[in-house]
């Protein structure tokens, strides 16, 4: 009797019966393609149109759980799936080139945790005041190294020709070309947009949120998220600018 089934690589319908799988299930296997399926599977492949939506909902502030409840995936998928896509977000800033000229800089640093909060990360973040873009970044501790890694994070002209707009803390004066350093305090203004961003990185990313139970178990995922909104957001000003 011919198997009314198609092969869901080819479309073949010159199937026939190959065995059964593991938990008992009928196995059949295409003799055009060669490809093994069986009717009604329990784990079916995820659409392009799926995993699309569930790269913007890594952009929101929900928790993978909840994105596998919604999306009804497993969450070992899911966690497999933001491995891979993680690995590919570049960890450089990505935005339009500048000329040589007067640019200002406000920077400005944000504390998180990765796994438990003995473990300190400072999300360190610099920001064009006329774009509004984020032009660098750097996770790490709270340290002189870190400041300088910020400012290496910089694209050159910045570095070349920027003012930069900071806080009190120590290891920015150790760091910056002190001509074009500016330490200032929040009554002034002067770094209200970074501090802004900062509120927009807590609201919108689930693992910097203040008291989260979604927090990061790997460094590398936690600074790939961060790079990823950073991204995301740069891309939105352009869009709307």
């Amino acid at each position: 009797m011919k198997l009314y089934l198609l092969c869901p690589t080819c479309g073949s319908d010159d199937i026939k019966k190959n065995g059964t799988t593991r938990r008992g299930k009928q196995n059949y296997r295409c003799r055009d393609c060669g490809r093994q399926f069986v009717e009604d599977p329990q784990w079916k492949r995820i659409e392009p149109d799926r995993t699309a939506l569930i790269d913007r909902l890594l952009l929101e502030k929900i928790p993978l759980a909840g994105i596998a409840r919604v999306m009804e995936v497993s969450e070992d998928w899911l966690q497999r799936y933001v491995n891979e896509y993680y690995e590919q977000v570049p960890q450089q800033t990505q935005v339009e080139s500048k000329p040589k000229g007067s640019h200002q800089v406000q920077m400005d640093e944000l504390w998180s945790f990765v796994d438990h909060k003995g473990n300190k990360q400072w999300v360190w973040l610099a920001l064009d005041v006329v774009t509004r873009e984020i032009i660098g970044c750097f996770i790490g501790d709270r340290s002189k190294e870190s400041a300088q890694g910020l400012w290496e994070s910089l694209p050159a002209v910045y570095r070349q020709c920027g003012v930069v707009y900071t806080d009190d803390w120590e290891a920015y004066k150790s760091v910056l070309p002190s001509k074009r350093h500016r330490v200032v305090g929040k009554e002034t203004g002067l770094t209200s947009y970074i501090e802004r961003f900062n509120n927009t990185l807590r609201q919108r990313v689930s693992r910097l949120v203040r008291k989260t139970l979604s927090f990061s178990k790997s460094i590398e995922n936690h600074k790939a998220a961060i790079w990823n909104f950073i991204h995301h957001y740069n891309e939105q000003l352009h869009v709307t600018g």
